[in-house]
């Protein structure tokens, strides 16, 4: 499964109208747009992402517009893109592919395969060193607690109930099990899933960061640290443009601030 971008351009989101004003000036649907684009491809469905998030999948391969939502966004623009699929995989989500676009929007996703070697109420601690090059130990990144095994029932297995009154293995009750997480990057079946943590808005820098995890007693039992990583920030969106000119032949178009 892979997302095609080449073969698509003029993207463009038009804001819809709301409503029109006695004075006949319009107001804008808020949150709303109209995605539009153009492409080469006759035989796949596209798909749109707002933000690194799956924002809808056309009907049919003719399709050239959606109407998606948009989030709340006061100090970055939204990123939208437009990509070519297989008709086979035309509702499914294919964001993964997009994670490194998190590190260009000044954030970083960190990735947990959740071991079934790790006891139950552990719990991981993010550190980073602040661009300084120096780790910072003396508070974790992550607000709130990341727990690994909450309690006995998540931990996978192959049974549907106790060991011993069923076929074998944990409860399962609440494991993710086969396929449904990063099936084939871990153990088979058990050690199918994986944990996700996104940090907040970090200014333009070179980052490190270090994942720890500690058992219900307070006590390391793991401990991991990443490559640099370099956070670029995102772009401040444009105001108050207008369009001067625009030529057909070239595809150019002229803004000027108002």
């Amino acid at each position: 499964m892979s997302l095609i971008s080449t073969g698509i351009d003029m993207v463009r989101a038009i804001v819809l109208a709301a409503g029109i004003r006695a004075d006949g000036s319009s107001f804008a649907m808020r949150r709303t747009a109209m995605v539009r684009w153009r492409s080469s491809w006759k035989n796949k469905f596209h798909q749109v992402y707002v933000n690194g998030r799956f924002a809808g999948a056309a009907i049919d391969s003719e399709q050239r517009e959606m109407i998606v939502d948009l989030p709340n966004s006061f100090s970055t623009a939204v990123r939208i893109e437009v990509f070519a699929v297989e008709p086979r995989e035309a509702y499914t989500d294919l964001s993964s592919e997009l994670s490194s676009m998190l590190v260009q929007n000044g954030r970083v996703k960190i990735k947990l395969l959740r071991s079934q070697n790790l006891p139950i109420n552990s719990q991981a601690a993010i550190y980073f060193d602040s661009g300084t090059g120096q780790i910072d130990y003396s508070k974790p990144i992550n607000k709130f607690p990341i727990w690994i095994w909450p309690c006995w029932q998540d931990k996978a297995g192959f049974g549907m109930s106790r060991f011993g009154t069923s076929d074998f293995g944990y409860d399962y009750a609440a494991a993710l099990g086969f396929g449904k997480g990063v099936f084939g990057q871990a153990e088979f079946g058990a050690d199918s899933d994986a944990i996700e943590w996104i940090s907040e808005l970090l200014p333009m820098g070179v980052y490190k960061f270090v994942v720890k995890i500690f058992d219900e007693n307070a006590r390391e039992i793991a401990a991991k640290d990443t490559d640099e990583i370099t956070v670029i920030s995102a772009a401040e969106p444009a105001e108050s443009l207008e369009i001067t000119s625009f030529d057909k032949q070239t595809n150019q178009l002229v803004l000027s601030v108002i």
